[in-house]
């Protein structure tokens, strides 16, 4: 039994413990902790058996302060945890942290870019080794300033910020972005609609100050104007991005313009919502109205009729981003600009499914 236990002390020990039981150095125990250094077997050994007698806990945060490295920790700053997209790049992102070693932390913001700014600022004070933020920014431009005057101070900290899924900040600002084909996705979705007849489509983009409905909504107006269609903005409606505005959006569209055959629905989970809504209504997918969506979660082949979507690669994007961090990190690489790597676009791809046909007359 070690003198700690035996005197009675219940605190926790601490490093400078380990090292006098060891009768070493406390930066002797911090390079054997850290695996960083070599060292002889025989002191880790040594080393080892005090830590597990003394059921020794490292203070990573300790090890960082003191130079140790510790265990790299990367933070995972999503909208809502329980949003399936998004959720998928998070896995990408902890299953490339876990095969590194590293550890990952979630935090939500709620949607609120204030919330966002707080925790970014936060992990920096935490002395994290990067920060990925997922999901659509908003176009403010305190937001934008706010957000490049972080990215800059962990870059001094020896962090990085990662955007994911929305685009890069303007200027020469320390960050990776990884992003996908948001825009030409809507294209291309908006393209399959009206090559199958359609011509008065409700589309439901997202928020309007949301860079990602944005993107969308240009998409689909790109289309129209490519298939030389006129574009009726009345039949944009713009709202969050979950179940019930695909159901309010359209039975509000019903009551006002019900002469649309399809829905272009900003994400998999509004069109559910706008299906629940067509058949309330006493409407047939894709029989009387045609629908679909954007993002290809699971829940989209699992709806009747399957839902023709557009597919992102959101957990290749989540890979994508922990490999340019630790790749930057390994190497010890700084910032270039306009160097390979700041901006990577990964492509998206229409999904044909069941929900989607010439348009039919209504009475």
């Amino acid at each position: 039994m070690s003198q700690r236990k035996a005197s009675g002390d219940t605190g926790r020990a601490t490093i400078r413990d380990v090292a006098e039981q060891a009768g070493v150095s406390v930066a002797s125990v911090s390079r054997v902790l850290s695996g960083n250094y070599p060292v002889s077997e025989t002191l880790r050994r040594r080393v080892m058996k005090v830590v597990r007698d003394l059921d020794y806990v490292t203070n990573a945060h300790a090890r960082s302060l003191a130079g140790g490295g510790g265990t790299p920790t990367v933070a995972i700053l999503i909208n809502n945890i329980t949003g399936a997209a998004f959720a998928h790049v998070a896995k990408g992102v902890e299953g490339a942290a876990s095969l590194r070693g590293w550890l990952s932390l979630v935090g939500t913001t709620g949607d609120d870019p204030e919330r966002e700014l707080t925790l970014v600022n936060l992990m920096r004070q935490q002395g994290v080794a990067a920060v990925i933020l997922l999901g659509g920014a908003y176009g403010l431009d305190e937001y934008q300033m706010r957000m490049a005057r972080f990215a800059r101070s962990l870059d001094a900290a020896g962090s990085h910020l990662v955007l994911v899924g929305r685009p890069p900040l303007e200027g020469d600002v320390p960050a990776t972005t990884v992003d996908y084909d948001n825009e030409g996705g809507a294209y291309a979705m908006a393209s399959h609609l009206l090559s199958a007849g359609h011509r008065r489509i409700l589309v439901l983009p997202g928020h309007a100050e949301l860079t990602t409905a944005q993107g969308r909504l240009t998409g689909a107006q790109r289309a129209f104007e490519a298939y030389g269609v006129p574009f009726d903005p009345g039949l944009v409606l713009h709202g969050t991005y979950d179940y019930e505005h695909g159901y309010d959006a359209v039975e509000q569209a019903l009551h006002h313009t019900p002469d649309f055959t399809a829905v272009l629905a900003g994400t998999d989970v509004v069109a559910a919502g706008a299906m629940q809504a067509l058949r309330a209504a006493g409407l047939r997918v894709p029989e009387d109205v045609s629908i679909v969506g954007y993002d290809d979660i699971p829940l989209a082949s699992q709806l009747t009729p399957q839902l023709t979507t557009v597919h992102v690669p959101y957990e290749e994007m989540g890979r994508v981003a922990l490999r340019a961090v630790a790749d930057r990190r390994e190497s010890g690489a700084g910032r270039r600009k306009g160097s390979d790597g700041d901006h990577l676009v990964l492509g998206t791809h229409v999904v044909v499914r069941q929900s989607v046909r010439p348009p039919a007359r209504r009475s």
